[in-house]
């Protein structure tokens, strides 16, 4: 008998629900509040923004030109087709996504 459980990155078990569950992101104040990613370029991604620096609260978080350019190639990472906008309580398109991460505080 072989132990066909599927393993994480480290290692460590992973619930085959959580294999399932769509990469995403949410945003919230123009920035990132939550995500998801598992592919190797989402993950490459959230590290480049990480470096560039990135604050514990998305209500503090000032992007910087680069960090928006990253965000929106998370946003086209994301499985499904749109975004939640945490703080209108909306999902919208990856479009529409975009456009709010790049104007938002103009």
């Amino acid at each position: 008998m072989t132990n066909d459980t599927p393993k994480d990155d480290a290692g460590a078990p992973v619930c085959s629900k959580a294999l399932l569950a769509p990469d995403f992101v949410t945003l919230k104040w123009g920035t990132l509040k939550s995500w998801r990613m598992t592919g190797k370029k989402g993950k490459a991604l959230l590290k480049q923004y990480r470096e560039i620096g990135a604050s514990m609260s998305a209500m503090t978080q000032e992007d910087t030109p680069e960090q928006k350019e990253i965000i929106c190639k998370l946003i086209d990472e994301c499985t499904e087709d749109t975004v939640y906008l945490e703080w209108d309580g909306v999902n919208v398109s990856k479009a529409d996504a975009k456009k709010y991460v790049m104007e938002y505080g103009r």
